[in-house]
């Protein structure tokens, strides 16, 4: 059973993109005494890759009916 929902890890992700999208237009500026520093692009970008695994593994869940199965088999010629 997935921890998130499908839902739930789309709406993490459209956070984390807009934060991109956010830093990308400026890191840092600065208003008379008042300054803002956005994040790190490079842990944006992380936590956008755990977003986007998160979402495929949910999205698997949901399609192969809450498991993944392995076979093994050892071929013998008897």
């Amino acid at each position: 059973m997935a921890i998130y929902s499908i839902e739930f890890c789309k709406k993490r992700l459209g956070m984390w993109l807009d934060a991109e999208a956010a830093i990308t237009t400026g890191q840092r500026y600065q208003i008379d005494d008042r300054s803002l520093t956005r994040a790190d692009l490079y842990d944006v970008r992380r936590q956008i890759e755990f977003w986007e695994g998160k979402l495929a593994a949910a999205a698997a869940e949901e399609q192969n009916g809450g498991r993944n199965r392995v076979f093994r088999a050892v071929i013998r010629d008897v």
